[in-house]
């Protein structure tokens, strides 16, 4: 096999531009999902496990005529941001993209995206984004942990993570990323469903009964609950090994059973059932109580989170009477703490169970000033009374509809606060709502929630550009 360097000539090269080659590349920068990204010819290299300034040897898997993915072969020299990974197994699992990157190095990466993705796609010159805000710990932050289940060839249970680009399961018994509580219950349950016989669920035949182990931990209460995911709600014994469990562990305050039968990578299902101790841990953020089920979603990252929100209240400033409307409120996570400092609370969530858990979260502190609404934000934003002050996005990862947005130019709020895990579906928001001139983007902070990960969470501010006072 010739070995062709991009320094080579290109017709050269280009006739060499075909699967199974090694091409010697240099990486000069990170893509979105990780991959070092480096050029060969005049074309695009992707290469995972990479960081820029490394040079390396690199195969080429898919090639196609202006770029190709490779995988790594031989490191040739080490960029200043490699570092030793802190998990052994951070080649083979899927969890993590960047434990051989430095925290500094990622940080600075994952700014970067920020950035280029309100120039690019926004549209924004110099948009005014701040340094990120870094994690207390970029490791051991995880408060939940769901692992798919299998078997290996010798007939053994198997909990882990998938390797990257594939289903194959990367056995695990610790993870350093994962609050570090979880770790020996992650171990041991794993030899408890071996020892029960419960059958492991295929997803090509569509047969077994477990599908997955689901470990949630309350940062600041240390209370644990243990869900396994089933396709059926009969495993033997399932009940005198939950007690046995929680007298194991103290801190384990509930085991559940969630039901999946669906064909289906969704992990829940939509009946959980309390099979032993409480359905539900008490965790407490920013200072409240909140009770978590096994499927709410939380912020993985609980300090993280508490310091985004902390920045929210800087930068907004509360005087005590504002009507807030939380968009896409959760369970309340944002929206009572937020409601504390307010006149008037409004939090907007089309999934009714969270809002049932946020109106109960809402009674736990005794917060009266705040109301939550079932419904997609679109339709309820119709309803309301009075137009907020103030309005907090945080959608899923794809961004808010076009009709939220559009509803939100018609209600014309004096500042919006738009929280986002996706750069891409941010920018592209931002664009919508400040392209009509209503609104001027004034400050972006983003934040590492998620550190060895390629994510990054981050919150934009808007500022309305109408008169106010209007009639």
């Amino acid at each position: 096999m010739v070995e062709l360097k991009d320094s080579e000539n290109r017709d050269e090269i280009s006739s060499r531009w075909q699967q199974g080659e090694l091409i010697e590349v240099t990486i000069a920068d990170l893509n979105d999902t990780g991959e070092g990204v480096g050029r060969f010819g005049g074309r695009v290299v992707f290469v995972p496990d990479t960081v820029t300034g490394d040079r390396v040897l690199a195969r080429l898997l898919r090639v196609k005529p202006q770029y190709a993915a490779a995988k790594l072969e031989t490191l040739l020299h080490a960029s200043p941001h490699r570092i030793r990974p802190r998990c052994i197994v951070a080649d083979k699992c899927g969890g993590c993209q960047w434990q051989h990157v430095s925290d500094e190095y990622q940080q600075q990466a994952k700014r970067d995206r920020v950035v280029q993705a309100l120039t690019r796609i926004g549209g924004f010159d110099n948009p005014p984004v701040a340094p990120i805000l870094t994690a207390a710990s970029s490791l051991n932050y995880r408060n939940k942990a769901t692992y798919p289940l299998g078997i290996n060839a010798a007939g053994n249970v198997q909990a882990g993570y998938y390797r990257t680009g594939t289903h194959q399961i990367v056995n695990l018994n610790q993870c350093p990323v994962q609050d570090a509580r979880l770790n020996p219950l992650l171990a041991d349950l794993k030899q408890e469903i071996q020892q029960a016989g419960w059958s492991i669920y295929d997803e090509r035949t569509h047969r077994g009964q477990l599908r997955h182990l689901s470990l949630r931990v309350g940062r600041r209460t240390g209370e644990i609950l243990a869900t396994l995911v089933s396709t059926e709600r009969d495993l033997p014994e399932l009940g005198d090994r939950a007690r046995a469990w929680m007298q194991r562990y103290p801190a384990l305050v509930g085991v559940a059973l969630n039901l999946n039968s669906a064909r289906t990578n969704v992990i829940f299902g939509e009946e959980t059932r309390c099979i032993a101790g409480r359905i539900e841990l008490r965790e407490v953020f920013a200072g409240l109580e909140f009770d978590l089920r096994p499927e709410t979603f939380f912020q993985v990252n609980t300090e993280a989170a508490e310091a985004l929100l902390e920045v929210i209240f800087d930068r907004w400033t509360l005087q005590g009477d504002e009507f807030l409307l939380d968009a896409y409120c959760g369970i309340g996570t944002f929206t009572l703490p937020l409601a504390q400092r307010c006149g008037r609370a409004v939090g907007i969530e089309v999934q009714a169970a969270s809002v049932q858990q946020a109106r109960h979260n809402a009674e736990l502190n005794a917060i009266a000033n705040v109301e939550f609404l079932a419904g997609t934000v679109e339709s309820q934003i119709a309803h309301l009374d009075a137009i907020p002050d103030l309005v907090l996005l945080d959608p899923p990862r794809k961004g808010c509809d076009r009709a939220v947005l559009e509803a939100l130019l018609a209600l014309q709020p004096a500042r919006i606060a738009c929280v986002s895990c996706k750069p891409a579906t941010l920018a592209r928001d931002l664009r919508l709502l400040c392209q009509s001139g209503q609104y001027r983007l004034v400050a972006v902070q983003p934040a590492d929630f998620f550190p060895q990960t390629t994510h990054v969470e981050s919150v934009a501010f808007l500022e309305a550009q109408f008169d106010l006072h209007k009639s």
